[in-house]
Order: C-alpha cells, then structure tokens, then sequence
C-alpha cells in the first residue's frame, strides 16, 4: 500500500469512526469510544483533532470510572446491555407484527437484520467495556478522582491560552 493510500484510507477510517461516534452518542453504542478512536486516527494529520484527543480520552474514562462506582450502576449498565441484546435478537428474528401495531407492517422493526446485528454489536462491546470499567476502577475512587484533577488542570491550561491561539 502506497503512503498516500494508506493516508487517505486512515483518514477516511477516522472520519467515519468520529461520524459513527457522534450518532452513538444519540443512539445505542459506544459514542465516546467511537470519538475517541476517530479522533485519534485524524490526530495523525490534523492539529486540531490532535489537540482534542486527551480530553476526549481523559472525559471516556471518567466515563467508565463512573459507570462502576455503586452497584446500581454495574446492574444498570447490565441490563442496559442484555435489552439492547434481546432488541438485536427480535430484529434479527423478525416476527410477524402484532395486532395492536397501530400503523403499517412495513413499520415493524424497521431497518433489517443489520439493524439487529449492530445492535447485538453493540450490546458484546457494552459488555466488554463494563467488565474493563470493573476490573479497571470498581473500588479504586483514587483513580476517579486522578482523572477529575486531570480534566481540571486540562481545563486551566485552555483558560490560560490566549483567544484564538491554535498551537
């Protein structure tokens, strides 16, 4: 593959990872990871995404420190995963609509069996994120607060910088 190839497909990659990130934030999926990770594949050609990478990163896991600080919230976070699951699983198997759906069949479950697929996709990665949030922060609220600090100091240091100043 060609430099400018492999330019060209990494950035492609990166804009539909921050497109993709971006919709997840609205819709079922990893919106923070899926930002993060398109961010940090245009960081390699844009100051402008390499300046927003580490706050992006520093906010996605506070994120997941918060998702496991009580128990509440592991079985939360858990039964969030297994709707989306269950809700992949009727896309895909797609039954018949019911009786008491008020408008057109058509309208039943729209989008197809991909629709399913990703959110099933969707619900594998949710999984996985959990138990990596557990294993990661659940009984350490040092790290949490690690992570606040450092979103603050990022936060003065933004402060400081002149108006309009990009280096």
């Amino acid at each position: 593959m060609t430099g400018a190839a492999k330019r060209i497909g990494l950035e492609v990659l990166g804009w539909t990872l921050l497109v993709l990130g971006v919709a997840a934030i609205f819709l079922p999926g990893p919106g923070l990871l899926g930002i993060f990770a398109g961010l940090a594949l245009l960081s390699q050609q844009y100051d402008w995404a390499e300046r927003r990478v580490e706050p992006v990163r520093l906010r996605a896991m506070l994120g997941a420190a918060e998702s496991v600080e009580t128990w509440p919230r592991i079985v939360a976070s858990c039964l969030g995963a297994i709707v989306l699951a269950a809700c992949g699983v009727l896309w895909i198997i797609k039954p018949p609509a019911p009786d008491w759906w008020p408008v057109a069949d058509t309208w039943w479950l729209p989008g197809g069996i991909w629709t399913g697929v990703t959110q099933v996709a969707s619900a594998v990665i949710a999984v996985g994120l959990i138990i990596y949030s557990y294993r990661r922060f659940h009984g350490h609220p040092e790290k949490a607060d690690e992570l606040r600090s450092d979103i603050k100091a990022r936060g003065r240091k933004t402060e400081d910088r002149p108006v309009g100043a990009d280096t």
